[in-house]
């Protein structure tokens, strides 16, 4: 029986990606004066006013009022509008003391190993998700929801469609066949926020012509395709002044819909030893490899550690019975071996201490072009360094 699978997504101008905007952009101006600065910085915007909080552990003292301006400005609402309350703390000590001095270290299990130097700045599961349907290895319909949001927004900094701001979302429904491949285009839906005098009728064909059709080529609609545009009607006023935005509530936004579950933690504002952040990357970044090195056709990656300890408590791996090599416990297995999946080891083999996050907010936390985080490693098979082979990779961890 045919299935029908749904992704959304939202523009740069939501207010609850706004707020992300802000956080991460207080994040990358952290990073980039100091690389190990600490950071749990939460923003809420609403009608007239933006509050940010949270914890800020930093050589660097950022000027928060100053960053939000900023974004505002980038995004297409007018800073004068909104007053700017920060109210920022440090780091508490004991979470500081178990993430800079982690559970092996200090009941000294090869306490001289720089991968267990860091332990997990908290607990929590982490989810990553990867199949071959797309070049992305995404789900077609969440590839396809963010390619109209990115055109959207496109559209109105370019002036190709004039009269648009910042608002908008997105939404994709794909049916799949009985092999569980994509088939036709059911519906899309599309809203746009736009300026009082635009006439609605000019509105929708533009949107068709100039967002549409350039973002939906891997699945164009067909003639039983439903596509609604703006179907409320009047969309004038958007972003904070209609909707309080909060960071981390597009969580399904920012990973893989309904194709995969969510540990419940978000990615904005947050540094890479928060593993909400950094073990989510990885999850992802270990199941690409696993797809792309042809081991199963789409894969499930879970991670979960424990706060102040450096090693996962947990990992495991469903190829949902796509798996051409062995059985998903042995790829488990042959995943801790081959990837570090401590704080340190993920820092370094993704490079998550240089300032970009702020990128991944405004698209995609797992978008594939242009942000090295959840790449995979080209041409090489994930499994080399384990028994699988019985052969070892450059990458392979001693044991």
């Amino acid at each position: 029986m045919n299935q029908f699978y749904t992704a959304e997504s939202v523009t740069e101008g939501h207010p609850d990606k706004l707020c992300d905007l802000i956080a991460d952009s207080v994040l990358d101006e952290c990073l980039s004066h100091d690389a190990l600065s600490r950071v749990a910085c939460e923003v809420l915007a609403t009608r007239g006013q933006i509050i940010v909080a949270g914890e800020i552990t930093s050589l660097f003292e950022p000027q928060i009022p100053a960053i939000a301006r900023s974004v505002l400005q980038k995004v297409g609402y007018d800073p004068a509008r909104y007053a700017i309350e920060c109210l920022v703390h440090k780091q508490s000590p004991d979470i500081a003391a178990g993430v800079d001095c982690s559970l092996e270290q200090r009941r000294n299990i090869d306490g001289s190993s720089p991968s267990l130097q860091l332990g997990a700045g908290d607990q929590g599961v982490m989810v990553g998700y990867a199949c071959s349907e797309t070049p992305q290895m995404m789900p077609l319909p969440v590839v396809l929801a963010h390619h109209l949001t990115s055109a959207l927004t496109a559209a109105r900094k370019t002036g190709v469609i004039q009269g648009l701001r910042p608002d908008g979302k997105a939404q994709v429904t794909v049916e799949y066949d009985e092999d569980e491949k994509p088939l036709r285009l059911d519906t899309v839906v599309l809203s746009a926020q736009h300026n009082p005098e635009k006439p609605m009728d000019e509105l929708c064909w533009e949107l068709t012509d100039k967002v549409l059709a350039p973002a939906l080529q891997a699945l164009p609609p067909d003639e039983d395709t439903k596509i609604l545009l703006n179907t409320s009607g009047r969309f004038v006023l958007g972003g904070p002044e209609a909707d309080t935005g909060l960071t981390g509530r597009k969580l399904m936004v920012d990973s893989y819909g309904t194709f995969a579950p969510h540990g419940g933690g978000a990615f904005s504002g947050k540094d890479p030893t928060k593993m909400d952040r950094s073990g989510a990357y990885m999850a992802r970044y270990i199941a690409k490899n696993l797809v792309a090195a042809g081991l199963c056709e789409k894969c499930q990656v879970t991670l979960a550690y424990a706060i102040g300890k450096a090693e996962p408590v947990m990992v495991e791996v469903d190829t949902f019975g796509t798996g051409t090599v062995c059985a998903d416990d042995c790829l488990a297995e042959a995943a801790r071996f081959v990837f570090g999946l401590t704080p340190a080891e993920i820092i370094s083999e993704l490079n998550l201490l240089t300032p970009r996050y702020t990128q991944t907010a405004r698209l995609w936390a797992f978008r594939q072009i242009g942000v090295p985080m959840g790449a995979h490693r080209s041409g090489q098979n994930p499994a080399g360094g384990c028994h699988l082979t019985g052969k070892e990779t450059p990458h392979a961890r001693s044991k």
